[in-house]
């Protein structure tokens, strides 16, 4: 049985119409990343905070997932591979493709937390300042997200496993982003094969034993069939 951790970013959402990260000119639809997306932001403005992921929360349940994630269930499914996608992404489109074994390191739109004492609680579609916490009936919640300044969720078990695979595939990320960005040298040093799917050369492509790069409804769906018929 292949033992395989895949990372997956932006790129793979983007195809369903979700947008990527932030523009060149370090706006996030329009906004600072200060003011959205860390701590201090959300104390000093929580209504804005929630206006923007509720909108963002809408986009993600008006998407679809896309050929790239269909391709990931339909490997995960398979009984030769052992299948752990860590996303970047706080979309839910993976689960819906029909992936099971998915961890959300950046948190997921669909869950809500609160600020003061942690406890999480699935996600209303619309969120206020004024939403008492199920645990604390305290007005502190807040999206679970991973703000920058933030712990990613579930460091230990995503390093425990690169250590443990056969094969690290990323796939549409731009390499830029830490501590994602480091997965490949992780597991280079652990031994694993790794392996790049993107749009286009990552910054960290030259890490990456084997590159392909094209559309993610492309590539991925393409690299699946190739992994799929090495096992029949």
């Amino acid at each position: 049985m292949s033992r395989i951790v895949i990372l997956t970013g932006a790129g793979i959402s983007a195809e369903s119409g979700i947008r990527t990260f932030r523009a060149s000119d370090g706006l996030w639809e329009d906004h600072r990343i200060e003011e959205v997306a860390t701590p201090e932001g959300f104390l000093r403005d929580s209504a804005l905070v929630h206006q923007f992921y509720n909108a963002r929360r809408a986009a993600a349940r008006a998407a679809q997932p896309n050929a790239a994630h269909l391709a990931l269930a339909e490997l995960e499914a398979d009984p030769h591979h052992t299948v752990l996608i860590v996303t970047q992404n706080v979309d839910d489109l993976h689960e819906r493709a029909g992936s099971q074994n998915v961890i959300h390191m950046h948190g997921s739109l669909v869950g809500a937390l609160c600020h003061d004492c942690g406890h999480r609680w699935p996600a209303p579609e619309v969120m206020t300042q004024a939403d008492l916490c199920p645990a604390c009936a305290r007005a502190a919640t807040r999206p679970d997200i991973v703000w920058f300044g933030e712990m990613p969720y579930q460091m230990d078990q995503i390093v425990r496993a690169l250590e443990a695979a056969d094969l690290f595939v990323s796939i549409g990320t731009s390499g830029n982003v830490y501590p994602a960005a480091g997965f490949v040298r992780d597991a280079a040093m652990a031994g694993v094969q790794t392996l790049e799917l993107n749009l286009e050369p990552s910054a960290g492509t030259d890490m990456f034993d084997t590159a392909h790069h094209g559309p993610a409804t492309q590539v991925v769906p393409a690299w699946v069939r190739a992994q799929l018929a090495q096992r029949r």
